[in-house]
């Protein structure tokens, strides 16, 4: 990279670091239940359970509660498609990488799991970790994530480079890692088998962003949830399968 361009991106960077002020996780419950809304469900139909395991975006940042996070709308729209009650939980931290879902969040995860959504990447970029890196983390979780669930679906990473917040040249920078790290993702996902859902590449809703201009406001998390229910090949079968 020019010497010029290195040190202006790392100017930009260090700015970024000590001057955005981040939305907090969202308050509340990190588990929950949902029901079909407009239908009534088969009585013999158990719930299926949703974990969702990741970093700021499992974890809520940028709404009020955990209500309005991406998490429980995502159960809402797989219950409605299904028409089964689905049961969720959060395994999150914000800032979290790979890395951290690697060793520390799925390893918390215990029992049966019928959905496991896996949320991260954006951390992993801004943090400038190496493609390397990247490849083994993403392949180790997937791996541990197939022998604990009946279905994974991984997310890639966010939308920092569209950030209100971030200096031009910076957002040019993460867009470029970000357009490997999610062709590397899909490649990998589909070489496992494992839905991929792209919205790093969607167009963004007008009223996308929350009021630290970084992450989903509840308008954002709504658009991402009908993003990754609609990435879910899966859910036909599962309508049709209850035990």
């Amino acid at each position: 990279m020019n010497p010029v361009r290195k040190t202006l991106l790392l100017s930009q960077a260090l700015w970024a670091k000590y001057t955005l002020r981040l939305a907090p996780e969202a308050p509340g419950e990190r588990r929950g239940i949902v029901s079909p809304s407009s239908f009534v469900p088969e009585a013999s139909a158990r719930p299926l359970r949703l974990v969702a395991i990741g970093d700021s975006l499992v974890a809520g940042s940028g709404v009020e509660h955990q209500d309005l996070a991406l998490t429980p709308r995502i159960a809402q729209k797989i219950a409605n498609t299904v028409n089964r009650p689905v049961q969720w939980e959060t395994h999150a931290k914000l800032g979290s990488t790979m890395r951290r879902v690697r060793y520390r969040f799925l390893p918390e995860v215990t029992g049966h799991i019928d959905i496991l959504f896996i949320c991260a990447g954006s951390n992993d970029v801004m943090a400038k970790r190496s493609k390397e890196e990247w490849l083994d983390d993403l392949r180790a979780v997937i791996e541990q994530a197939r022998t604990r669930a009946d279905h994974v679906i991984v997310c890639s990473a966010g939308q920092p480079h569209h950030s209100p917040k971030l200096p031009a040249m910076l957002r040019r920078e993460l867009a470029r890692r970000i357009d490997w790290q999610t062709a590397a993702s899909q490649r990998i996902c589909r070489e496992y088998g494992v839905d991929f859902v792209d919205v790093a590449h969607a167009e963004l809703v007008s009223d996308f962003w929350a009021t630290d201009g970084f992450h989903p406001s509840a308008s954002g998390y709504e658009q991402a949830s009908g993003l990754v229910v609609q990435a879910m090949s899966f859910l036909p079968e599962m309508t049709a399968t209850i035990r």
